[in-house]
């Protein structure tokens, strides 16, 4: 049995894109599909064929990779391409679902004879595009080896949660992790806008903490994007990460934990977006702490 496989991507913006190419280099056949197709055409240059239809894209494919906006989103495109997807086909999701979808997404694999693999993964950007994501998967023992090849591809390494995709195991880690970073993401950004407000020079805060228990590649790489304005491209966008602070804060809600910053965090970043930044780094929600842009 050879580990080259076809694999159908659906949904190439940021992260998608990025594995596209990441599973044409090890030697895949990649066939991709996206909402607006001239996004996904520069794809062709890589090796990868790019399709009118989601069923197009899925059609002979032993691998469906889906990297879509939310769950809906994933159940609509599935849909679209039922009539073409082959029974017995792996299906990794790697959509930002929230844990009230996978059920819905795994009944669904079941009535067409899928093999449902809960698949998200952690790294924005960089890491995509260097093939060194984290990824979280759940799914059946017995059948990894349809789906290993692909998340080795785009992953650095493959984090096992579970048996069962249906349970939702690797989402709520997903839900998890993301929850601490869109707390730092928006806590950093009001560091920077009190720093402002005050006449404090950021450099001086992190000369301060700098070599201590408080100082983080992460707070310094995201600060660098606001300080010297590279917010675009995006690594991670204020609308998608909007997005996944409303599933976090649901998440809470529905098992009876009030998450006070995060429900802040999501509405600084829907202010950020409805100020013009929604495609921007999610560290743009530093503009939501000024009325006007600054």
């Amino acid at each position: 049995m050879t580990d080259k496989l076809t694999v159908s991507v659906l949904g190439t913006g940021i992260m998608g894109a990025a594995m596209a190419r990441n599973l044409a280099r090890a030697g895949h056949t990649v066939h991709a599909w996206n909402r607006s197709r001239a996004k996904a055409e520069p794809l062709t240059a890589d090796g990868i064929t790019v399709v009118g239809t989601p069923a197009e894209a899925v059609e002979g494919a032993d691998v469906v990779l889906t990297m879509l906006y939310d769950g809906p989103a994933a159940l609509d495109v599935l849909k679209q391409a039922a009539p073409a997807l082959r029974p017995g086909a792996a299906w990794a999701q790697s959509t930002t679902v929230g844990v009230e979808a996978i059920a819905d997404l795994a009944a669904f694999a079941g009535e067409h004879g899928l093999v449902f693999y809960d698949a998200p993964v952690l790294g924005t950007r960089q890491p995509a595009e260097a093939g060194q994501l984290l990824v979280l998967a759940a799914g059946p023992v017995d059948e990894r080896e349809k789906v290993t090849p692909a998340l080795d591809a785009v992953g650095a390494r493959t984090v096992w949660t579970g048996e069962d995709g249906a349970a939702g195991s690797a989402t709520r880690l997903k839900l998890v992790a993301n929850s601490w970073v869109i707390a730092t993401t928006n806590a950093l950004g009001e560091v920077l806008a009190l720093s402002k407000a005050l006449d404090v020079d950021p450099q001086s805060f992190f000369d301060a903490i700098a070599g201590g228990p408080l100082d983080m590649g992460y707070l310094r790489a995201k600060s660098g994007l606001i300080l010297d304005g590279r917010l675009s491209p995006a690594q991670f966008a204020v609308a998608t990460a909007a997005k996944d602070a409303r599933l976090i804060v649901e998440a809470g809600e529905k098992n009876g934990v009030r998450l006070d910053v995060a429900a802040a965090s999501a509405d600084r970043l829907e202010r950020a977006a409805a100020q013009g930044h929604a495609d921007e780094d999610m560290a743009a929600a530093y503009f939501a702490s000024f009325d006007e842009q600054h």
